[in-house]
């Protein structure tokens, strides 16, 4: 007698990672996961490889990890993934103080931020056909 397992968070031929505390705003990293939603996954390592934006690396290890969860977890063919879903987050912001004129202080955030991305195996779609 056990515990039962925890229902799939993601639908059949989906795969899943998530990274919870990336030092950054949300804003920023938005930008970056807009790149590559929507995209084939081979596509969008080879576009985040050579991005210059700061989140570029953070988001290409997420999606790694991704490729690889279906690989080895959900038995999908790496070749047919695609980017359904790459949904962005804040996380905590940690609050810190400096010293300002006349003995004041002033508040300074730092953001942290968290992405969600999910991977869905689909099948190719002929486009010779349809011109």
């Amino acid at each position: 007698m056990g515990k039962t397992s925890a229902p799939r968070k993601v639908g059949e031929k989906e795969a899943l990672a998530v990274a919870t505390t990336l030092r950054g705003s949300p804003y920023k990293l938005n930008l970056v996961a807009g790149l590559i939603r929507g995209r084939k996954a081979s596509e969008a390592m080879n576009l985040l490889q050579f991005s210059t934006k700061g989140f570029a690396p953070d988001v290409r290890k997420v999606l790694a990890s991704a490729i690889a969860n279906a690989e080895n977890n959900h038995n999908l063919d790496v070749d047919a993934l695609v980017v359904k879903e790459a949904s962005v987050g804040k996380a905590i912001v940690m609050k810190r103080f400096t010293p300002r004129a006349r003995g004041r202080a002033a508040a300074i955030q730092k953001p942290f931020s968290r992405i969600r991305i999910v991977v869905r195996e689909v099948a190719d779609v002929d486009y010779s056909e349809q011109a």
